[in-house]
């Protein structure tokens, strides 16, 4: 890879994304340090492959032998280290603005984008494209076995990435293919409607070469009408390009992909829900319109086994189903919740983690709908990450809301409250969701351990 960097430091070194472009550097033979607040298997995983990481962020830390400062948008603006690196006057980006340097050396660049589903799509087509000979460098917003973690390095003939709307960042990219799921209000503390959410993605569309690709979601068609790159729709019924016939729910979601009245092949599912259909009809799409094989398409899909944080099964407790899941919007989780009422033999129980103050005021109402779904929700305090509290809003209020439209809740005021809750609620056959973007994960693989 052209590289003009040698020594490049990563304030948030530990976070998914930021982890990934670490790791390729390092598979490049560069020197890179970074920061992170916390440690992981991730960070372990880093050290152990020669990167110097530090377990806080000091001002000491930033050095002018450093050749690039690459920041996570996580961090805040008065950063030490970041604010050290511009008194020294270092060379510094993004992430997002990294990637898309990064990207520029790729001769073709997949990009999946859209407000839900991202890291299932790609992990779907990560799985197909390790069955071709393309050799991709894929970067994933989860982790996935099958790839080793979150990243895989391949040749420079193909990159995947996921594409994050927020604050614009996908525009930093330099993409050949495009994939939009669906575009649903998000981000309130950046964008300012749904309108300047769909204008953000059609100057992103916008970025593709006359020779690119985008395929959309034909509930987004009209958005895209006008763009002079090849445009491919998809959706469930046969008013899209792609689309699904004779689908079956159980035992595990099979249908045939069709094309234009075509059809292609059938596709069978190792992961649940309606949503993942509609998620592999997409990644088939654009391997359709890359030139892969129906056979690559099917075989890949059917070895996918979902990526870890989305619906993911680990293990029991009590003889009740464990799933975790990363759901941290409404209508993400309204789709969790019914693919668990689809599949549990008993009641459904959420442990639910709010993401962000802004977004749980923004969407509070939409919040308690999809919570209602669930047989009783036990609901943690919000998970501030980027934000501070201004005491404009506390899951108390979430939980007041629920009670109105009719649903079960119970507050609990610590993970070990909210555990105690389960104890005295669990029964056989149920189905425990500990679910949100934050750590309410830790939870659930508490949970597993004390069964064992």
């Amino acid at each position: 890879m052209k590289n003009n960097f040698n020594n490049i430091y990563f304030i948030g070194i530990g976070g998914i994304s930021m982890s990934g472009l670490a790791e390729l550097m390092l598979d490049e033979g560069l020197f890179v340090a970074g920061s992170d607040k916390n440690d992981s298997h991730i960070v372990k995983k880093l050290a152990k492959m020669g990167a110097k990481i530090h377990l806080n962020h000091n001002s000491d830390h930033i050095t002018d032998d450093i050749d690039l400062v690459v920041y996570t948008s996580a961090i805040s603006n008065d950063n030490p280290e970041l604010l050290r690196a511009l008194q020294l006057n270092l060379a510094i980006m993004d992430r997002a603005e990294f990637l898309g340097y990064v990207m520029k050396n790729y001769h073709n660049s997949i990009c999946v984008s859209g407000t839900h589903g991202k890291t299932t799509t790609t992990g779907m087509l990560s799985s197909i494209l390790i069955e071709t000979d393309l050799e991709p460098t894929i970067f994933l917003g989860g982790e996935m076995d099958s790839i080793g973690g979150n990243i895989k390095h391949g040749s420079n003939n193909l990159l995947l990435t996921e594409a994050c709307e927020y604050k614009r960042n996908f525009l930093k990219f330099n993409p050949t293919m495009e994939l939009i799921l669906n575009i649903d209000v998000d981000h309130l503390d950046y964008y300012k409607d749904l309108q300047d959410i769909k204008n953000a993605f059609l100057e992103y569309a916008n970025k593709l070469p006359k020779s690119g690709v985008l395929i959309a979601n034909v509930e987004n068609e009209n958005l895209f009408k006008d763009l002079k790159c090849n445009v491919a729709t998809f959706g469930k019924e046969n008013n899209a390009d792609f689309y699904a016939t004779n689908i079956k729910y159980l035992p595990t979601p099979s249908y045939m992909l069709m094309n234009k009245g075509n059809k292609l092949v059938e596709i069978n599912l190792q992961v649940f829900g309606e949503h993942n259909i509609l998620n592999s009809i997409a990644a088939s799409a654009a391997c359709v319109m890359l030139g892969i094989s129906v056979e690559s398409i099917k075989k890949g899909l059917e070895n996918f086994k979902g990526t870890h944080r989305r619906y993911e099964f680990k293990g029991f407790y009590k003889n009740a189903v464990i799933i975790d899941d990363y759901a941290h919007h409404p209508t993400e989780m309204k789709t969790t919740l019914l693919t668990a009422k689809t599949y549990s033999q008993g009641r459904v129980i959420t442990i639910f983690q709010p993401h962000t103050y802004s977004r749980t005021i923004a969407l509070l109402d939409e919040f308690a709908e999809a919570l209602k779904l669930s047989d009783e929700t036990i609901l943690l305090d919000i998970y501030a990450a980027r934000e501070t509290d201004t005491r404009a809003v506390h899951s108390k209020d979430l939980a007041n809301k629920i009670k109105e439209v009719g649903g079960n809740v119970i507050y609990a005021k610590s993970f070990e409250d909210a555990t105690n809750i389960l104890n005295d609620m669990i029964s056989n056959g149920d189905t425990v969701i500990t679910m949100g973007a934050g750590n309410v994960n830790t939870i659930a693989e508490h949970l597993i351990v004390t069964e064992q």
